[in-house]
């Protein structure tokens, strides 16, 4: 049989890696964007009811957030699990676990069946879908880019960010599909839940790719070595202190700019500026989309331009167009939709070379671990708490300016982090490239 480290089994395993790694991000953001869109568009009425509807929106935006509040606790525990066993099993855990959230979100009694005990059930699945996102990320990043080829590795990491926007496209896909075809009763009734039982044939197809994927040629040097951390979250609050502040800050900016542009604008354009349901899902779907190419197209770029200047160039464009965005956008459809497009092309910048940036801060043998807490601490911070931010802050100001403001800071933050940010990773441990470089080439570039 071929070696692993022989250069054609390493193509395949990088093809296969990058593969697992996009369907199985795909289909779990499937899963949670699913439930973004419906909390923005029915959740409020189905399961907070009796209130007007900004507080119905607050508290559908509520659960929203504890997806994200959810994440650290993924990170740390998924984290771990990832420097410690491997990769790959990890993998296999978060997808099992926010795919079988999912499924049971589809099967939910609402308020006006079960009372009080229907939110409560939707709150604690949707934080069980937060801990698997937040276990996901840092494992599907490091699964292509720890087999990726020298100088690509922005371009091969990206894999794992294609997966949002896509499973952005095909979630609002679905339920654009459900809104055109029935009632607006018969959706409201039972078509949302469709969109969310559809996730166990998704999750079923992703299963199969992970459970025939190699462990990556870094934590099998790694494992050879005997090289792993006993208690990694306390290594890495105690000894990479400033790659984890610098990785956290950096996605803040895009944190917030995708929850404006892929998530609040749905509840913008059809409370604000009076849009049909269609039309906003129509804008995202069309924005995401794009995405899905220019994503790893902004990987590619930055492994020739360098990380920082691709994402800060992403950074200071989300800043200015999301002013310009509030300026233009009650000027119809057409006026959503260019400001949806451009919005998630400054964000694919920042997106796009965010998963090698955020992993080359951190050693190998603490890298799962880092990747993880850095994603899911910003996600608290950022995309967590921006939805409820814009809806509270447009219902007192009555203008959009006013979230434009909130986002210029959040760019900025991430602008801080950029500074503080590693640009060039050829200054980690001479053991860590003396000795694991020799058998893997791919390793020698962390």
């Amino acid at each position: 049989m071929t070696q692993p480290d022989h250069p054609h089994a390493q193509r395949r395993n990088l093809y296969k890696a990058f593969a697992a790694s996009l369907s199985g991000t795909s289909l779990e953001w499937y899963d949670f964007a699913v439930y973004s869109s419906a909390a923005a568009l029915v959740f409020g009425d189905l399961f907070f009811p009796g209130s007007d509807p900004l507080t119905g929106t607050l508290q559908a935006f509520g659960t929203y957030a504890v997806g994200y509040v959810s994440r650290p606790l993924g990170g740390i525990v998924f984290g771990r699990l990832g420097d410690r066993i491997g990769r790959k099993k990890v993998l296999v855990a978060t997808l099992l676990l926010i795919g079988v959230a999912t499924f049971f979100i589809g099967l939910l009694p609402t308020h006006a069946q079960a009372g009080a005990i229907a939110p409560a059930l939707l709150v604690l699945l949707r934080f069980a879908q937060g801990v698997g996102v937040g276990g996901e990320w840092g494992g599907a990043v490091l699964l292509s880019s720890e087999f990726s080829e020298p100088g690509r590795r922005g371009f091969w990491a990206s894999a794992a960010q294609i997966g949002p926007p896509l499973g952005t496209l095909m979630a609002n896909g679905v339920l654009a599909i459900l809104a055109a075809a029935l009632t607006e009763d018969a959706f409201l009734s039972w078509g949302w839940r469709v969109a969310f039982l559809l996730s166990a044939v998704l999750v079923a197809f992703g299963l199969i790719i992970r459970t025939r994927l190699e462990e990556t040629p870094v934590f099998r040097e790694l494992q050879k070595r005997g090289d792993r951390p006993a208690a990694p979250v306390t290594e890495v609050l105690r000894t990479q202190t400033r790659p984890l502040i610098a990785a956290i800050l950096a996605r803040v900016g895009p944190d917030v700019l995708y929850a404006m542009f892929a998530v609040f604008v749905l509840t913008y354009a059809t409370q604000q500026l009076g849009m049909s349901r269609g039309l906003a899902v129509t804008a995202v779907l069309i924005g995401s989309a794009f995405q899905v190419g220019l994503i790893p197209l902004a990987g590619y770029v930055s492994d020739l331009w360098g990380r920082r200047l691709v994402y800060a160039v992403g950074a200071i464009g989300g800043a200015i167009w999301s002013v310009i965005f509030f300026a233009i956008a009650d000027g119809g459809f057409t006026s959503l939709l260019v400001g949806v497009v451009v919005g998630l092309f400054f964000h694919s910048l920042m997106y796009g070379p965010q998963a090698a940036l955020v992993s080359e801060q951190f050693h190998a043998r603490l890298r799962y671990t880092g990747s993880s807490l850095a994603y899911t601490f910003a996600g608290i911070i950022g995309g967590a708490i921006a939805p409820l931010a814009f809806t509270y802050l447009l219902a007192k100001t009555g203008t959009g300016f006013v979230i434009a403001a909130y986002i210029v800071v959040a760019c900025l933050i991430t602008l801080c982090g950029l500074a503080l940010a590693r640009a060039v990773i050829d200054d980690v441990d001479e053991v860590e490239i003396d000795d694991m470089a020799h058998h893997h080439p791919s390793v020698a570039r962390y």
